[in-house]
């Protein structure tokens, strides 16, 4: 069963860090577009990052630009998204994607 499995969210202050990880179960993996997208309480599902396959080309939420890092590892077929600067309205559960294929979300909250 192809699977997307996030990890790494959490509870964390303002100005604090966390990289979120994400594994995907496909063995053609490294062809795939991946993405990050996160959805707030009360808010649609919007994109957070997405990376090309190969990694050249990366896109950003104009609002992560500068803070957020999108970042694949194809051998480990990975994909992982740092978080740095973070903000209470970055609170949101983390979803990613490839194509029609989601995984089930992690939470990351920032608050003190």
């Amino acid at each position: 069963q192809v699977q997307l499995v996030e990890s790494g969210g959490g509870l964390v202050q303002p100005g604090g860090s966390l990289r979120l990880s994400c594994a995907d179960s496909r063995s053609l993996f490294r062809i795939f577009t991946m993405g990050w997208y996160r959805q707030g309480p009360g808010k649609q599902r919007d994109m957070v990052a997405t990376i090309s396959s190969g990694g050249r080309n990366t896109n950003y939420a104009d609002s992560v630009k500068g803070r957020f890092t999108i970042s694949r590892d194809d051998a480990k077929k990975m994909v992982y998204l740092q978080m740095n600067d973070l903000e209470p309205e970055d609170t949101a559960v983390y979803f990613c994607n490839s194509g029609n294929l989601w995984g089930q979300g992690t939470q990351v909250t920032v608050s003190s």
